[in-house]
C-alpha cells in the first residue's frame, strides 16, 4: 500500500497536536504510522527536560484515531467523528525522555474491539528498532444530541 499523508482532515487533532507525520502501512486492523515531530524544539508536549516518555501515549491515541478515520472514509464517511480517550491499561514505558536525536519514532496501532460506540487498541511505539512504550487505549465515540 502507498503511504498515506492526507489524514489531518480526519481527526480532531489541528496543527502541531498533529502528532503523526505518515501512514506508512494499514488494513482493517492494523496502523503504522511515523513521526519525527517528537524531535521539534517548540513541540507543544515538551517540558525543560524535554519529551517525556508519557506523552508517547498520545502518539498511540493518534494513531488509533487516524486508524478509525481511514476505515471510516474507507466505508463512505466522511468527517473527523468525535471520540473520547477514557483509559489507559498496561502502559510501559523502557525510557523517561524520548531521544530526539534517535531517529523517527514508528507508531503501531491494533484494533482489538470497534463498534459506534467506541472502540479499544493496543499500540506500541519505537525508535530506531527499540520499544520506548506500549499499552492499550479505550476511546468512546459519544452520541450526538438529537435535534429539537
Amino acid at each position: 500500500m502507498s503511504t498515506e499523508t492526507d489524514f489531518a482532515s480526519l481527526i480532531p487533532h489541528a496543527g502541531r497536536m498533529c502528532l503523526l507525520d505518515i501512514v506508512l502501512a494499514r488494513d482493517a486492523t492494523t496502523l503504522h504510522a511515523r513521526s519525527t515531530s517528537h524531535a521539534l524544539p517548540d513541540h507543544p508536549l515538551r517540558g525543560a527536560g524535554g519529551l517525556h516518555a508519557v506523552h508517547l501515549a498520545e502518539y498511540g491515541a493518534q494513531a488509533m484515531a487516524v486508524h478509525g478515520a481511514l476505515r471510516d472514509r474507507a466505508q463512505g464517511v466522511t468527517g473527523a467523528k468525535p471520540g473520547r480517550l477514557v483509559s489507559l491499561r498496561d502502559v510501559q514505558f523502557a525510557v523517561e525522555f524520548v531521544d530526539p536525536q534517535g531517529g523517527p519514532l514508528d507508531v503501531h496501532a491494533e484494533c482489538l474491539y470497534a463498534d459506534g460506540a467506541g472502540a479499544q487498541y493496543a499500540f506500541r511505539v519505537e525508535q530506531g528498532g527499540r520499544l520506548l512504550a506500549s499499552g492499550r487505549a479505550a476511546v468512546i465515540h459519544p452520541s450526538r444530541p438529537e435535534p429539537r
